[in-house]
């Protein structure tokens, strides 16, 4: 049948759809006999016992079981997809790094062979951490499909269009958009309007959630309407493929002879889904001080310390400043979370230089940062009037894990190696003399 992308609202909503009339069965998840012909298959994205809140699981009836969508597997190598724990002992990843945009190729790239992983942390074996990565998409898989059991995709363009076909609908993603591929689930991801090129978080950790909202209330932020899942819609194709499946860091191929894709009804709460960016409300001050980049989480993910997260996807984007007698961009600062940012487009307050879109920066563990001169010397001196930050949406991939870096990052991306040398021009203004300020 015609697969286009259609959706239904919501964030973790317990979702039901079918693509044939009556394919659904109503009253219980596993009929002796189901509608059409088709199997009943339940596919769960965390462990049997979680909590009612946090368990997420889908039951999907299918064509075929997805048992026939993979045989013998061979290992393939994808050698520019790294997972974490990668600690090159000749790449120093302590330090402060930016990059310019990674450059488009004329060779053709597919999702897998077009992915450059920048950083990684944790250990995707146990579950914990995540890795970064660009991705330059030229051209569109074509019979072949690919899943992670590693974790969940975060996928955030910069550039192009494309389309994600999943086995519970399909997706089309632009930039100032984001969407998520949860882990297990088989896609094909095609191209609408290239190149393409864009940025990845994976997630090996528990899945991202909306933080919780404390004094703000119900309101502003991401709200969950704001959120798509697509209706269900299948493939019943007949024709040679493969099926890429990602686990535990190495890449596994295997043939079979029709598309996986071929969920024909499902209902659940695991399923992928796109957000608008340009739908974040941001909170902020209002009065005087500059909060937290927090403030701006759209998407947590919990570690096993409360309060602390494994992964936080954190947006800058087109706001007002209006803060008195106040310093308005982000402060000097060292933390414990690790800092990967992106610029999707415009330019961002604490570095108007050298930032670029589609170009990212490192601010390691307990590493210092902040703004260069030239932003801290007109942020010290503007005439405090309202103003409007436009035209501008960057992002943060925030993990409290320690971020290594990839020899591809340290030796081939487009390093600025001077980035570092944008503080040394701020000078001392210390005067002792009492009163002077």
């Amino acid at each position: 049948m015609d697969r286009t992308a259609q959706y239904m609202p919501g964030f973790g909503n317990d979702f039901e759809t079918e693509a044939l009339p009556g394919a659904l069965p109503q009253g219980q998840n596993s009929p002796q006999k189901c509608a059409y012909g088709l199997y009943a298959e339940q596919l769960s994205g965390t462990a049997f016992t979680a909590p009612r809140g946090q368990n997420e699981r889908t039951w999907c009836y299918r064509i075929r079981p997805s048992v026939r969508h993979i045989g013998r597997f061979e290992k393939i190598a994808v050698p520019l997809w790294k997972s974490a724990p990668n600690i090159d002992p000749d790449v120093i990843s302590l330090g402060q790094y930016r990059w310019d945009p990674v450059p488009h190729s004329t060779e053709p790239f597919t999702w897998i062979t077009g992915m450059r992983t920048v950083t990684t942390a944790g250990d995707v074996n146990t579950q914990t951490g995540m890795a970064a990565h660009v991705y330059l998409v030229t051209t569109s898989m074509v019979d072949e499909y690919f899943y992670s059991s590693d974790g969940e995709l975060l996928v955030v363009p910069q550039e192009g269009r494309l389309r994600f076909t999943t086995e519970l609908g399909v997706m089309d993603v632009e930039p100032k958009e984001i969407c998520v591929l949860p882990r297990g689930l088989v896609y094909r991801v095609e191209v609408l309007e290239g190149p393409c090129r864009g940025f990845v978080c994976e997630n090996y950790g528990q899945k991202f959630d909306l933080p919780n909202r404390g004094p703000i209330g119900a309101n502003c932020m991401a709200n969950p309407r704001d959120f798509k899942t697509p209706f269900a819609a299948f493939e019943d194709r007949d024709t040679p493929s493969t099926v890429t499946i990602k686990w535990c860091g190495s890449f596994h191929r295997s043939a079979i002879d029709q598309s996986p894709l071929d969920v024909v009804a499902w209902h659940g709460n695991y399923a992928p889904w796109k957000y608008d960016l340009r739908n974040y409300a941001p909170v902020g001050a209002i009065l005087f001080d500059h909060p937290d980049p927090s403030i701006f989480t759209v998407l947590t993910a919990p570690s096993g310390v409360e309060g602390t997260a494994n992964i936080d996807f954190v947006l800058f984007r087109e706001r007002w400043m209006v803060a008195e007698h106040s310093f308005r961009p982000p402060w000097y600062h060292k933390n414990v979370m690790s800092e990967l940012m992106g610029n999707i487009y415009g330019v961002y307050d604490a570095k108007p230089k050298g930032f670029v879109p589609g170009g990212m920066s490192l601010h390691n563990c307990m590493l210092p940062h902040g703004p260069d001169r030239n932003a801290f010397e007109g942020a010290s001196n503007a005439e405090l009037k309202a103003e409007k930050l436009d035209e501008t949406m960057s992002f943060m991939f925030e993990t409290r894990f320690p971020q290594q870096l990839t020899a591809w990052a340290a030796k081939e991306a487009p390093l600025q190696d001077d980035y570092v040398d944008c503080w040394t021009s701020l000078d001392k203004k210390f005067d002792g003399t009492p009163g002077v300020k």
